[in-house]
């Protein structure tokens, strides 16, 4: 099993428009995140986390014309408004994509892209919306989740498991639950949003990264949904043994 940090960046991208790369080196590639996006493999089957507006080139840059399902992690714009692109999936696989979400965000975005669902003037759908249970499989893949406070609203925490390993994606989280611990407890990979530094009201900062990662006693740890202050070099230099920061195109392999 492997996963793909398609994107590892906040909302605003690093650079931000205006070429506002902040504390971080322009020189480092690394650097360069797109808006915050992942995919999951194994034996053949392939689970793409959110579809954000950098999917496109993402799915460009991975080779990947097609997958077996999506997951939204929750409705927010960095995360969802790549979706009219899953069309191009549509196409190539002659069938809708399987499309997967809790129900507030299920019921979010089938009223906001009710065309993607329900099809519209002679288009057919593209994704079928499906309700993402606390427990299910998608090939070899078995897929657990939880819903993680996000602010005023919540957010889907994800698990997945094979015989080759487990990987945790908690995104986009405000608080820990004992049902996230519990979810992520002894992942091989976690996979985890460190927005900043500084405490932030929606997302975990640095040391609260940390912290989640430490008692979840993940294997090994890397940061996403970073912004411009998070220079890839400086957080290599400073970082306790076993986290690591992410960067668009980094692959994990179990």
């Amino acid at each position: 099993m492997k996963i793909r940090i398609l994107g590892s960046g906040t909302s605003s991208g690093v650079p931000r428009i205006g070429n506002d790369w902040g504390a971080c080196d322009p020189m480092e590639p690394r650097n360069r995140r797109t808006r915050v996006s992942a995919l999951v493999e194994h034996s053949g089957t392939r689970i793409l986390i959110d579809t954000g507006p950098d999917m496109r080139e993402q799915l460009l840059a991975a080779d990947v014309g097609t997958v077996d399902a999506v997951l939204w992690t929750h409705d927010h714009a960095d995360h969802c408004h790549g979706i009219d692109d899953l069309r191009q999936l549509f196409h190539n696989a002659r069938k809708p994509v399987h499309g997967f979400a809790r129900a507030a965000t299920l019921a979010s975005l089938q009223s906001r892209f009710d065309y993607v669902f329900a099809g519209r003037a002679g288009y057919r759908a593209t994704v079928t919306g499906e309700l993402l249970p606390d427990a299910m499989t998608v090939g070899p893949i078995t897929i657990r989740s939880t819903d993680q406070p996000h602010g005023s609203i919540e957010s889907a925490g994800l698990r997945f498991d094979t015989d080759r390993g487990s990987i945790g994606y908690a995104t986009d989280f405000s608080a820990v639950t004992p049902d996230m611990l519990a979810l992520y407890r002894d992942v091989d990979v976690l996979v985890v949003d460190a927005l900043r530094v500084a405490p932030h009201p929606t997302h975990p900062s640095l040391d609260e990264a940390i912290t989640f990662a430490r008692n979840c006693r993940a294997g090994r740890t890397v940061l996403i949904h970073m912004d411009n202050s998070m220079d890839y070099a400086s957080l290599c230099d400073s970082l306790p043994a076993g986290i690591e920061p992410g960067y668009d195109g980094m692959e994990l392999v179990l």
